[in-house]
């Protein structure tokens, strides 16, 4: 799932740190959200969304993936 959180946390001026801090999660979360590796729970979009003033769908892109069996 592509997401925007790194350019938004950037445009804040806050650190990976700072947000996990704040989220009540690891750095390495964050970084591995931005990055694409891991995708949040719904719990931490939520959260994201709400310490962004943003909705889920404004952060985190949906791509749905080409499967002939869905």
């Amino acid at each position: 799932m592509k997401n925007c959180l790194e350019k938004l946390r950037q445009e804040k001026g806050i650190k990976q740190e700072d947000l996990a801090r704040t989220m009540k999660v690891s750095r390495q979360t964050i970084g591995s959200l931005e990055n694409g590796r891991y995708n949040p729970s719904i719990i931490l979009a939520y959260k994201l969304a709400n310490y962004f003033n943003l909705r889920i769908e404004d952060i985190f892109i949906y791509e749905e993936e080409n499967d002939e069996n869905i």
